[in-house]
């Protein structure tokens, strides 16, 4: 029988606009009468045609504080808006590479994703609610337009009555009336996918042939811990115990699941004490990463570089080549040293993976990264953490095969010998006063180039401004980039994945091909000096420290 649909009278909420990566508030914003449905149902509104009527939808998060919740209420909300099937991870947990994944496999309409991502969890804290749309991807920009228009109009949402609630702990199918909820396993199809994509032969043969070798994998309390029992005990064979806080919790242990030096000092601790061969880490929602090792940190700018110069050596690019490359705007021009050597196209692109999507789509892009620990490829169209560790795994054991004892730092220095180095930093400033972090970046563009101090010499100062190759969509203020004589670069950005105040990040970086073995932070001091300086970042924000140095 057709289930019974009611129409519940609601009005808007200010300030439920989508940001990059979704609508992201404090929990208690979400907890408010009609918020989060409002939010669903703009969702459903706004779907690409043909919409919702019998359309699949993927649905999952990384287990935060009020995610089961939220689940509930898009079966019921989707199932009166039409959707005929929903295909939700088992405990209503999904990484996002893993939603990207399964929509793509099932050829499914759409993905609601729960999660803010690197951001803390805990009724205190934070959540999320994100859409992904055919193609797997975060998105486009026309399509959280087309939400936050519906949210600002809304009148009443739609609501199916369901005898009980969805049972998310069962592997299997139920049935509400016309609706079909099919329970999967949270890892199942990504560990596929995954295996397909690279040489778990060659790196298996790389551990018995080097005992030594060690990894510590780190899911900071997040989604990807089952993810990686999965791939890196059950399937490659190391011990138990290199898995750490590998166990998802509502409120990760208290702490903040984001895959940087300050954040995830455990594994850093670690990794130091023990002297650990590859260290990793993954975030709340499992689209980011950080690799490491007991003597080397690598940067996400140097890290996807790496994965496109050695890209060959995994059976993925051998079967479909590399099409082309991309970074972020902010992320170093390592990768572009790669592309030049290799004849391959390389895009500079907003913050924010949607920008990717169109590219991959179109045949033109295969690898591409952010300085802000995401990296990934065109397997799926989301960033992807364990990717990129299991990417690092297969490079190690490519190398290994002609270079014994080869090793994280080790493949970093003969990268250097090859293209030199970008080096790069970036400085977070976190819940910054809005106001001020405006005017800091409103004074930033009143800059022009020439030389400052008798000291240094600007050629070129812009707010970033990309038009889309494939789509010819513009997309302005992305950024003030100054751009100095020696080809330095520092790189002023408000970040939109916060839920509350402004994020100030400064991205510095310069090249050397004579002195790659510096530490990062003592070579590009001069220029962090810079930084704050024409900035007046103190005078507008009253930040002395960052909160976070990458």
């Amino acid at each position: 029988m057709p289930l019974s649909v009611r129409s519940v009278p609601t009005s808007p909420f200010e300030g439920q606009k989508p940001g990059t990566s979704g609508l992201r508030k404090r929990v208690k914003v979400f907890k408010q009468v009609n918020y989060t449905e409002n939010f669903i149902q703009a969702i459903f509104t706004a779907m690409p045609a043909p919409g919702p009527q019998n359309a699949t939808m993927v649905v999952g998060g990384d287990g935060r504080y009020y995610m089961k919740d939220v689940v509930q209420k898009i079966v019921r909300i989707g199932a009166a808006n039409g959707i005929k099937r929903f295909i939700i991870g088992q405990d209503g947990i999904l990484s996002t590479p893993a939603a990207s994944a399964i929509i793509r496999k099932n050829n499914a309409d759409g993905g609601i994703i729960l999660t803010a991502s690197h951001n803390p969890g805990g009724p205190q804290n934070d959540f999320g609610i994100k859409y992904n749309t055919r193609n797997g991807g975060p998105a486009p920009e026309s399509v959280t337009d087309a939400i936050y228009e519906a949210t600002r109009t809304i009148s009443e949402y739609q609501e199916a009555e369901l005898d009980e609630p969805v049972d998310l702990s069962t592997v299997g199918v139920q049935q509400f009336g016309q609706v079909t909820v099919d329970i999967v396993d949270s890892t199942a199809d990504y560990v596929d996918l995954i295996k397909e994509i690279f040489d778990f032969e060659l790196i298996r043969k790389f551990r018995q042939e080097a005992p030594e070798f060690s990894l510590l994998f780190d899911a900071l309390n997040g989604v990807t811990g089952p993810y990686g029992r999965r791939i890196f005990v059950e399937e490659l064979g190391f011990p138990e115990s290199c898995l750490e806080q590998c166990t998802p919790l509502e409120d990760f242990g208290g702490s903040h699941p984001d895959p940087n030096l300050t954040y995830a000092h455990k594994l850093v601790e670690r990794v130091n004490r023990e002297i650990i061969t590859l260290g990793a880490a993954s975030d709340g929602d499992g689209d980011r990463n950080m690799v490491l090792s007991h003597d080397w940190f690598v940067t996400p700018s140097d890290s996807v570089a790496v994965i496109a110069h050695y890209a060959e050596c995994i059976p993925y690019f051998k079967r479909t080549g590399v099409q082309g490359l991309a970074r972020s705007m902010p992320t170093s021009c390592a990768i572009d040293r790669v592309a030049a050597a290799k004849g391959l196209e390389v895009f500079e692109v907003p913050t924010g993976w949607k920008f990717f999507g169109n590219l991959m789509d179109a045949g033109r892009l295969s690898i591409c990264g952010e300085e802000s620990f995401g990296t990934g490829s065109d397997h799926i169209r989301e960033k992807d953490g364990i990717w990129a560790i299991v990417a690092w795994l297969n490079i190690i054991a490519h190398v290994n095969q002609t270079k014994p004892g080869a090793t994280v730092r080790s493949i970093m220095l003969d990268f250097f010998a090859t293209y030199g180095r970008n080096y790069f930093t970036r400085y977070d400033y976190e819940e910054v006063e809005s106001a001020g972090a405006s005017q800091m970046m409103d004074h930033l563009r009143t800059l022009k180039p020439g030389v400052y101090d008798n000291e240094y010499t600007i050629v070129n100062i812009d707010d970033f401004e990309y038009t889309d190759p494939i789509d010819k969509s513009v997309t302005k203020n992305q950024g003030v980039r100054i751009v100095f004589e020696d080809t330095s670069r520092i790189i002023f950005r408000l970040s939109g994945t916060g839920s509350q105040g402004a994020t100030v990040r400064i991205y510095i970086e310069r090249y050397d091909d004579q002195s790659v073995d510096m530490d990062a932070q003592d070579a590009l001091k001069p220029l962090v000096d810079i930084a704050r300086k024409l900035s007046m970042l103190e005078k507008f924000t009253g930040r002395t420290e960052p909160t976070v140095i990458t």
